[in-house]
């Protein structure tokens, strides 16, 4: 359904249809950590605006839901949960939020919901690159467990002082709080899925 569907219009600008996008923004907002000035520094929109859309005091313009949306890493139709049916959240292959870091491409398979405990994400190694470095920290929180799965090619594990060598269809599933990362030393591209839940460890 295109977005001019699910908008009305006020004063000749089109609007979103009511104050739920606002409490979803916060939502969103809160859920990645984010401070108002924070995603006005992402979005290009400024704090007292986006503070007037959470509050439902305004309604954002499509341009202005374009730009909070990009600050939050989704697609405005994500924004608007143009892409949801009921409680099921779509994410097109290639539309996931992205990063890039010399050779490490790594995409978010699931959104940024609130209340979120697990991610699932996709990675590709380009050979001779690598997911971190030995003396890099721990990203996920204490208690957390992650799941890798290479789907193509090979890639060196190593973590806690352990080297492990994964091939196509092999699985490591391992303590996420402790220092670790993935590394192409072959001469092909690898992609691996990694699942991380958080705080599933007790003790």
């Amino acid at each position: 359904m295109a977005v001019a569907a699910r908008t009305r219009r006020s004063n000749g600008t089109a609007v979103t249809p009511d104050g739920a996008v606002g409490a979803r923004v916060k939502r969103l907002r809160e859920a990645m950590d984010l401070s108002l000035r924070d995603l006005a520094e992402r979005s290009g929109v400024s704090a007292p605006m986006l503070s007037q859309v959470e509050r439902g005091e305004t309604s954002p313009t499509l341009a202005i839901a374009q730009k909070i949306a990009g600050g939050l890493d989704l697609t405005l139709s994500q924004l608007l949960r143009l892409d949801e049916d009921r409680h099921v959240v779509i994410v097109r292959g290639g539309e996931g939020r992205t990063q890039r870091r010399r050779g490490h491409r790594l995409e978010e398979l699931t959104p940024p919901l609130p209340g979120q405990r697990a991610d699932v994400s996709l990675h590709t190694l380009a050979p001779g690159s690598a997911t971190g470095g030995p003396g890099d920290p721990p990203l996920h929180e204490p208690g957390s467990r992650e799941t890798a799965v290479v789907l193509e090619g090979e890639v060196e594990f190593f973590i806690d002082g352990q080297r492990y060598k994964l091939t196509e269809g092999d699985s490591a599933t391992f303590d996420s709080d402790l220092p670790h990362h993935f590394e192409n030393n072959g001469s092909d591209e690898a992609r691996f899925v990694a699942v991380v839940a958080a705080g599933l460890r007790r003790g």
